[in-house]
């Protein structure tokens, strides 16, 4: 696959001012996902279902660390255990509708990890030009067509405080919730914007051209 990545100025500077990364997707996007931050040392949320302990190892043999729970079973574990994992100095990762939907609509468990750590919510979202759609899968789940095109969309960090109050927590979440809806948007239409529309947004996120996700071995774990 072939990359286009807009936004990863705010990974960097991110980087920069001692900071990791909550990352937050959807669904749909996961197997591209993995494949761009393959080798990157990043803890993922995994399900403690069937499914979920088949994915798990698939996603480690391909560089990631898992935590085992969801928004329905062992949440809160996973979360400690991740907590745990961005005080040691790794990033960690949410696909933030999953693992059963509904699509679309983003979990807290995000905002809930920024509050208890410090660290900011970078949530990102890749689209490709050529895949195949499962139609009848909840999350319309994606497998990209060798050497497709691809685009992913990076945007800036949401911080939650640590003493944030209940509405406070709720207006973060619904930051977070817009965050995933531009840049799913924006990514879902790149390759039927117009170039001039194209280089306006590339002027305001920054923009990176890479076959390989320049975070790999920045993760301080394995």
């Amino acid at each position: 696959m072939r990359f286009e990545v807009l936004g990863w100025p705010n990974v960097q500077s991110n980087y920069g001012a001692g900071k990791r990364c909550i990352l937050a997707f959807w669904h749909r996007s996961i197997f591209s996902a993995t494949w761009w931050w393959r080798n990157s040392g990043i803890m993922v949320m995994n399900t403690t279902n069937f499914d979920g302990q088949w994915t798990r190892r698939v996603i480690e043999r391909l560089g990631f660390r898992t935590a085992q729970g969801s928004s329905s079973r062992g949440g809160l574990r996973a979360l400690a255990v991740m907590a745990q994992y961005l005080e040691e100095g790794s990033d960690v990762a949410f696909t933030i509708d999953g693992p059963r939907g509904p699509r679309y609509v983003a979990k807290p468990g995000p905002v809930i990890l920024a509050r208890r750590t410090g660290q900011p919510i970078l949530v990102f979202h890749i689209a490709v030009q050529k895949a195949y759609t499962f139609e009848k899968s909840w999350d319309l789940f994606q497998v990209p067509h060798l050497f497709s095109r691809a685009i992913a969309v990076l945007a800036p960090p949401v911080y939650v405080p640590p003493d944030a109050d209940r509405d406070l927590v709720e207006r973060k979440h619904a930051e977070m919730q817009a965050s995933l809806d531009r840049v799913r948007d924006i990514a879902e239409n790149w390759f039927h914007t117009s170039e001039a529309d194209r280089q306006r947004l590339r002027q305001e996120f920054g923009t990176l051209l890479a076959n390989n996700n320049p975070a790999a071995g920045n993760n301080s774990r394995k």
